[in-house]
Formats: structure tokens, sequence, C-alpha cells
């Protein structure tokens, strides 16, 4: 009797765990639908759209990789102070004023990775972008199923020493739709040696505009 009691005791933590995780990923694919939603709003608008005219004419949806929360990532931040600036390079003349202010380190299908995280010089003293981080990355899709030029991650300072990384909230850069935007360059040390398949996908421009 005591045996079949630690069994059931067993099944029950098991199904509450695996509760636990289901729920996790519900609440991860809602604030992934969100995100798709919110930049699909952005790119319909007259008024704030990136797209070349012909292109926003036959604009309905971006392409987006199919959710997958394994793409989800809690990593260990490591704040890194006292950095110099540096000016990051971009598709223009442009010469934006960044920092790096912390590490990613994280693993992912059982690759061990770090990503330089860094923050705007100029955009941090805009009270809306005081918290605001900036992750760009390249990974082995570019050119292929995404952006040649990389894709980035919005994020924010975090409370602790982790902090959520969403791939599947990887968007490509204005330049990607619109040759006249000025897009910062992902640095060399923030490759991906994997395919990410992950976040906003290669855009085809509308046949005109090529």
């Amino acid at each position: 009797m005591q045996k079949i009691k630690g069994v059931y005791k067993l099944f029950f933590v098991f199904i509450f765990l695996c509760g636990n995780v289901l729920a996790q990923d519900s609440s991860n694919v809602r604030r992934v639908l969100l995100f798709q939603d919110n930049l699909n709003k952005e790119f319909a608008s007259a008024e704030n759209s990136p797209l070349l005219p012909k292109d926003l004419e036959h604009f309905t949806t971006l392409n987006f990789f199919e959710i997958d929360t394994s793409y989800c990532i809690v990593a260990k931040f490591v704040r890194t102070a006292y950095e110099t600036p540096f000016i990051m390079k971009t598709t223009t003349g442009r010469e934006p004023l960044y920092v790096k202010y912390g590490e990613a380190h994280f693993t992912l299908q059982e690759i061990e990775f770090v990503l330089n995280i860094y923050q705007n010089q100029g955009l941090k003293t805009q009270a809306e972008y005081k918290d605001y981080l900036f992750l760009p990355f390249t990974d082995l899709t570019n050119g292929e199923l995404s952006y040649a030029g990389g894709r980035f991650i919005d994020l924010q300072i975090p409370g602790g020493d982790s902090i959520l990384i969403d791939f599947n909230t990887a968007y490509s850069p204005y330049c990607a739709y619109n040759d006249r935007y000025s897009c910062p360059i992902p640095p060399a040390e923030n490759h991906l040696t994997l395919k990410v398949l992950a976040g906003v996908k290669k855009y085809k421009r509308y046949p005109d505009n090529e």
C-alpha cells in the first residue's frame, strides 16, 4: 500500500510539473502572438511603415517562423560595467554610439553561447528608452531564410542576474524593407553557429520594387 501511495505521489508531482510547463509555454506563445500582431500593425500603418509604397499597398502580414518555445531562453545575465563606448557600424555613414552593457550566457541546441547586449548612448537620454537594451545577432539562416544583415531583439535592463531572450521576437531591421534606412550591423562576436528558426523571416518585396 505504501508503495502504491508513493507511485500516486510521483504521478501527481509529474502532472503538476507538466501543468507548469504547459502554462509557461502558453504564456510565451501569447506574448509572441502579441509581438507579431503589434509588428504587423506597425508595418500596415502608412504613417509608421518602412515599406515601399507598392509593398505597403499589398501588405497583409510579415512572414514568421512557426512559434517554437524552445527558442525562449532564460539566459544568465552578466553586467559588464566600465565598458568604453564605441561606434557601431551601420549600413550608411551614420555613427551611433553604443556601449556593451552586459552579456547573455545560455545553451541552445546543446551549444553554449555568449551574446553581447548593448545600450544606445543617444537613446538612453530619452525617458521611454532609459531601460532599453539592444541585441543584434547573426545566424546561419541569414541570406537564405532571414535577412542577410542579421536580426535584432529588443530587451530591457533586468532586475537580477537572468534575462529573457526570446528568438521568436527577433525582427529584421528596416533596411530589409527599404534601402533608404540606416541600420546597425551586428558585431561579428554576436554570431550564432546554428540556424535560428524563429522570429521574422526574409521579406520578399513586391515585384515592381525589385
